[in-house]
């Protein structure tokens, strides 16, 4: 049986982390990314709980093992509010992954599921400027991606690659900027990243950097009145990340990281209390190293509630 080429494709499921929609300390109703941060404050004391359902799959291989590569996420988040400044974030995913591919032996399949790595991160609002009908905020945060899940689980095949591990085995690092400006029609929010990832299993996974753009429009109703119970918003998201090659027993693989583009259209219905959301996250553009295999699309559905 010929050996799998090891890939780790981290678009696949990156920004789980990210996929936070936070309240504010504001009394009027308001939207926010899908795929990752927004600088509005967390009001003091106040708790909120974000779950979302997130499917992706991969199957553009460059190679000839015809990989089919799913992932089902469903990460679990919880924010709090320490201060007006200072908000807490807690993120723990549930992770389902599947890879089919061919060898010589024929058709295989491999699965693990269970609980990812959990992140703890904190977001300090820098600058806040406040005016009559918009706000502008900017916040860096940090955090750290704990070793929760498991990194060193096999099959009948043997160990299982990188991409299909529940965990990375390691402790790393993340930080990053974001910036919101809010106005009562629309919300345009822009983030950058950066997470370095340490070793684990004779494994270092490539380190990771993203931009991520956000443009929200209320779409319903089209002018503010007294009274109005809820609203409708439409998105659309830009995301661009990087991964480094990862390393294996202190050797590059060559069949790893890579750039790649996504576009992200999707629609959020917003109430005081609680937000539904949906979007589609399509590869426009992805420049991959060797036979890293290529994403197809990640579908994006969720809620909040603020308590």
């Amino acid at each position: 049986m010929p050996k799998e080429p090891i890939f780790f494709n981290r678009s696949i499921v990156a920004g789980l982390w990210l996929v936070l929609l936070l309240g504010s300390d504001r009394s009027q109703s308001e939207a926010g990314p899908i795929t990752f941060n927004t600088a509005l404050p967390v009001a003091k004391n106040q708790l909120i709980f974000r779950e979302q359902f997130v499917l992706s799959r991969a199957t553009d291989d460059p190679g000839s093992m015809g990989r089919d590569f799913r992932v089902l996420a469903l990460p679990t988040v919880l924010a709090y509010g320490v201060t007006g400044d200072l908000t807490l974030f807690g993120i723990l995913p549930y992770l389902e992954k599947t890879l089919d591919l061919s060898t010589a032996a024929g058709r295989q399949r491999r699965t693990t599921s269970g609980l990812g790595d959990l992140t703890l991160l904190g977001r300090y609002t820098l600058y806040a400027l406040d005016r009559l009908g918009e706000t502008r905020r900017l916040a860096p945060f940090i955090g750290l991606e704990f070793p929760t899940g498991a990194s060193n689980e096999r099959d009948a095949f043997g160990r299982l690659p990188p991409s299909l591990q529940l965990g990375s085995g390691s402790w790393d690092p993340v930080w990053g900027m974001i910036f919101t400006w809010q106005t009562f029609d629309w919300e345009f929010d822009s983030a950058a990243q950066y997470q370095r990832n340490t070793s684990a299993h004779d494994v270092r996974l490539g380190d990771e950097a993203r931009l991520d753009l956000s443009f929200q429009y209320r779409l319903w109703p089209p002018t503010l009145g007294e009274g109005v119970p809820a609203f409708l918003y439409g998105v659309l998201e830009s995301n661009v990340i990087w991964t480094d090659k990862t390393t294996i027993a202190g050797s590059r693989d060559p069949n790893s990281g890579g750039t790649t583009w996504f576009l992200d259209p999707g629609i959020q219905f917003v109430t005081k209390r609680w937000i539904l959301e949906a979007s589609v996250q399509i590869p426009v553009v992805q420049d991959l190293n060797g036979l890293a295999l290529k994403d197809d699309y990640t579908v994006r559905a969720g809620f909040r509630v603020s308590f």
